[in-house]
């Protein structure tokens, strides 16, 4: 699923391009997903994009006369930028934007057709989908150790939930449970004043460092490799693979769609985490929900 640092590499590619652009036309190639009826989407042809979003991991595409476009790509969603004039290829493809410039692609692979587009009218509407969470790229060490200790659950799962904080999935959290020698099994109750600095410090700048690693990565071009695997990642999808700080094999748990990844030796004191009790922490009450 794309995460805060993917999202806001899409949104910076998507306001170079489109901000002051005219939507000729919306084409709903699966309609599925519109998960809205009022107003129709129709009602979006012709007016000009004044700006956009970011609500958690979801894009806000804010038009003329108050209206909103909320895309959620999920698990398998991606954005796709055709040029005008390029030939639109390849499969997946739910919904296609149309702007004199160009073409944008919404696509989604696998055979779990989450991705969503609604359409609303005004703030109200607009904030039916705001989880009000932590902005925690920019939060204080306060506000942070607030929000962390507002509940007791396990810290990957507190990172995960987008009640809690904005944007983190299940990728970003596994690198910053490493960077912070933190298990993913502790509960946050039992954190320590210097763990919850160092889980801070990690969180922070483990979001600053990505937004600006993809963005050097993209350059002028739209963001075409957006994944959640990636070999610069410390863990994440590097199971059985050396940790980076101690060459020890990384390990993980498989628990409801995800996988948990992370070093024993640099975050459980050498102790491999029992997969049904960890399974159990992190998926109770956090499979399925969108973020």
């Amino acid at each position: 699923m794309p995460e805060l640092p993917d999202v806001v590499i899409y949104i910076e590619a998507l306001e170079s391009r489109l901000t002051g652009q005219l939507l000729k036309s919306l084409h709903l190639i699966s309609p599925f997903v519109l998960r809205s009826v009022t107003p129709p989407i129709t009602s979006l042809d012709g007016l000009s994009i004044t700006g956009f979003r970011r609500l958690g991991k979801q894009i806000v595409f804010c038009f003329e006369n108050d209206l909103f476009m909320i895309i959620h790509l999920m698990v398998g969603g991606r954005l796709e930028w055709k040029e005008a004039g390029d030939k639109a290829k390849g499969r997946n493809k739910l919904a296609a934007l149309d702007f004199p410039t160009g073409t944008l692609i919404l696509t989604e692979a696998g055979s779990k057709k989450r991705a969503s587009i609604h359409v609303v009218h005004g703030q109200e509407g607009l904030s039916h989908f705001d989880r009000v969470a932590l902005e925690v790229a920019h939060a204080g060490f306060t506000e942070f150790r607030t929000a962390l200790t507002r509940e007791n659950h396990t810290v990957k799962r507190f990172l995960t939930d987008p009640r809690m904080f904005s944007g983190i999935g299940n990728a970003y959290s596994d690198k910053i449970l490493h960077r912070a020698r933190l298990s993913p099994f502790k509960m946050t109750s039992k954190l320590s004043d210097e763990e919850i600095a160092r889980l801070h410090e990690a969180t922070t700048s483990t979001l600053v460092e990505w937004v600006e690693r993809l963005r050097e990565q993209a350059g002028v071009k739209f963001p075409s490799k957006v994944t959640a695997f990636r070999p610069e990642m410390a863990v994440h999808g590097r199971y059985r693979k050396p940790c980076p700080i101690c060459k020890r094999p990384v390990q993980r748990i498989v628990y409801a769609a995800n996988e948990c990844n992370y070093c024993p030796t640099c975050q459980t004191d050498g102790k491999l985490l029992a997969d049904r009790a960890l399974s159990r922490l992190l998926s109770e009450g956090l499979a399925g929900k969108p973020g």
